[in-house]
């Protein structure tokens, strides 16, 4: 199993970490031809337009999209709002690009600025049963998932109801970031349908 880490800008080396601490060959992907012989991919949590331009001045953009086609995609926090097919339009960039690859809507910073981090405890019904407890999630100046379509599905919520995960297929998305605990079961969720 290789997983590579999108390093462009953001908490890559975090994610990092955690797969290494999970034994997986775990890649810091710089350039279009290193997708080549992964099995999946995170795109992490950082400043969601950076990325966005960055991905596209390398040529990300298109080598990216082919591999969604194909495997496993995961975006935490700004990586979400990378891969979402639309942006509420009164939180999109002016020049926000996109990879549009999964159908969900997302606002950007939709729960306030760095100063209103919060973490909160969440029931995410893909976990195996043995994997029940409240997982910690920590959001950042992260996005909301306003909502799903197709085939997307809510996999996470806050306890007042607010959709803050979800999965279509073998793509994967947070509003917060996993990375950031000692709680790895998100990443071993994410190298599940990477296996597929």
């Amino acid at each position: 199993m290789k997983i590579g880490v999108l390093a462009l800008q953001g908490a890559f080396a975090e994610h990092m970490t955690v797969l290494a601490g999970l034994g997986v060959t775990a890649v810091e992907v710089r350039l279009p031809e290193q997708l080549a012989d992964l099995d999946g991919l995170i795109i992490p949590g950082g400043e969601s337009t950076t990325i966005g331009k960055l991905a596209r001045m390398y040529g990300f953009m298109e080598p990216l999209r082919q591999f969604a086609a194909e495997k496993a995609m995961w975006g935490t926090c700004a990586g979400m709002i990378f891969m979402a097919k639309e942006i509420e339009s009164a939180t999109a960039g002016k020049d926000q690009p996109l990879l549009a690859v999964m159908d969900i809507v997302v606002a950007r910073n939709a729960f306030g600025r760095q100063v209103d981090s919060f973490e909160a405890g969440l029931t995410v019904t893909v976990f195996e049963n043995g994997d029940s407890g409240a997982f910690p999630a920590v959001f950042i100046r992260a996005p909301q998932l306003l909502a799903v379509k197709g085939d997307a599905e809510v996999i996470a919520k806050l306890v007042d109801g607010t959709a803050v995960a979800a999965q279509q297929g073998k793509w994967l998305v947070t509003a917060f970031h996993p990375e950031l605990t000692n709680d790895n079961r998100f990443h071993r969720y994410f190298l599940k349908l990477a296996e597929r």
